[in-house]
């Protein structure tokens, strides 16, 4: 799979005979696949014109969510099979799933159990903290964490970065998955509480790697 350039082309993508090139759009933070779409050479001139995705469905070509107030702020792009298949990864303003039910369009799951969802876990975690900080619910956690501030939080990061590091000088690991569970998601409700994204600390991660 080859990256596109930041300034990319519609030539650099090649559609088929029927004039459709399929998109795979994946959530930019998370990770999660949010929906399969189409693009016509129309539809992907406007999103690189725009830089918001345009899709091609029933044929009109129109920017995503144009009927139910929703975006897809295109952030890169990807390339397969020398042109013939698009990934995009947005920023998802609202949800993939047009009556607004579900983040993504993918929302049965028919195979595998939670412990295949791995690092797109933390991405949904945070989109859930991010909702509970937007609309506290009465007698939520995680709305009380919010009400209390940085120092409740904080503090509460640092009981339990100490409580992970005691269980992990126990034999087994259950202690240390359920301390080190404990720890990630106060570091969320931190992060949040601060206008800090994943993402951003996945950048500074990646600026260091360099």
């Amino acid at each position: 799979m080859s990256v596109l350039n930041k300034n990319w082309n519609v030539n650099e993508l090649q559609f088929g005979e029927n004039g459709l090139i399929p998109v795979i759009v994946q959530n930019y933070e998370s990770g999660e696949v949010l929906m399969l779409a189409y693009m016509n050479f129309e539809a992907a001139e406007k999103t690189i014109e725009t830089g918001y995705a345009h899709y091609f469905e029933n044929g009109v070509v129109d920017t995503y969510g144009a009927n139910f107030g929703n975006t897809q702020k295109v952030m890169s792009a990807f390339t397969a099979d020398g042109g013939k298949t698009l990934l995009i990864k947005v920023w998802q303003n609202g949800t993939a799933d047009p009556n607004g039910k579900t983040f993504s369009c993918f929302n049965k799951q028919i195979k595998g159990n939670y412990n295949d969802i791995g690092g797109e876990m933390f991405g949904r975690l945070q989109r859930i903290v991010a909702e509970y900080k937007k609309n506290p619910e009465d007698g939520g956690y995680t709305s009380f964490l919010f009400a209390r501030g940085v120092d409740r939080i904080g503090k509460k990061v640092g009981e339990e970065a100490v409580e992970l590091v005691i269980a992990a000088k126990n034999e087994g690991k259950e202690g240390v998955i359920n301390e080190a569970a404990d720890l990630l998601y106060h570091v969320t409700v931190l992060l949040e509480s601060k206008g800090v994204k994943l993402s951003e600390v996945c950048a500074e991660l990646c600026k260091r790697n360099r």
